[in-house]
């Protein structure tokens, strides 16, 4: 994934969207103002990146992955029509560009890929970072624990997994997640207590 993503060379692309939403940004896109597109790369960045990380697990393959959903984005600005959420129609493009992602590589993913420089959700530590409040033992298991929750979310059926990711570390409600995966929102709260609760059987032993 070579390709320059449009937009962002343009230092003043914040400025470039002081009014409207996403989808209005969009619309402007469309009509060819790449400093407007700069402006919902700037916006998405990290939180596509991050994302696209907890998907693949892997640092490398997040960053591509990541530019790989803006430039598919762009490659399809002239058919864009905001029917929904921009930012739904993002995470539609990024939810199937990592399932796909997850099946050509299932068997060449390691148990468990970390990134140093990523601030745990979970502890709001730096997973290399060491909490001084705890003992040697807490530490251990804390760890432990993490490894435990990232090993089990990966394991979970795809759809189950997706939706898990962008609830608990996108912060998206049910309807959010219910437009991206094309579910009823009763369909969406069903997958998701069925993934919570083969996670909570699964990690008992941390609880």
């Amino acid at each position: 994934m070579t390709s320059t993503v449009p937009g962002t060379e343009a230092p003043n692309s914040a400025r470039a969207a002081d009014t409207g939403s996403d989808a209005e940004v969009m619309l402007r896109v469309k009509a060819g103002d790449d400093s407007a597109f700069g402006y919902l790369i700037q916006k998405y960045r990290r939180p596509m990146v991050s994302f696209m990380y907890r998907a693949a697990r892997n640092p490398a393959a997040a960053e591509d992955l990541a530019q790989e959903v803006f430039l598919r984005v762009y490659r399809s600005r002239a058919n864009y029509e905001p029917s929904a959420k921009f930012s739904t129609w993002l995470y539609r493009i990024a939810t199937n560009l990592a399932v796909n992602y997850a099946r050509d590589t299932r068997h060449e993913r390691p148990e468990n890929v970390v990134n140093i420089d990523e601030q745990d959700s979970e502890t709001g530590l730096g997973l290399e970072i060491p909490d001084t409040s705890l003992t040697a033992e807490q530490a251990i298991l804390q760890r432990e624990r993490m490894a435990a929750i990232r090993q089990r979310v990966q394991a979970l059926p795809e759809r189950q997994r997706m939706a898990v990711l962008m609830h608990k570390y996108q912060q998206m409600d049910y309807r959010q997640i219910a437009e991206v995966l094309k579910l009823s929102e009763s369909a969406t709260k069903s997958l998701l207590f069925r993934a919570y609760e083969t996670l909570r059987v699964q990690l008992k032993e941390f609880v």
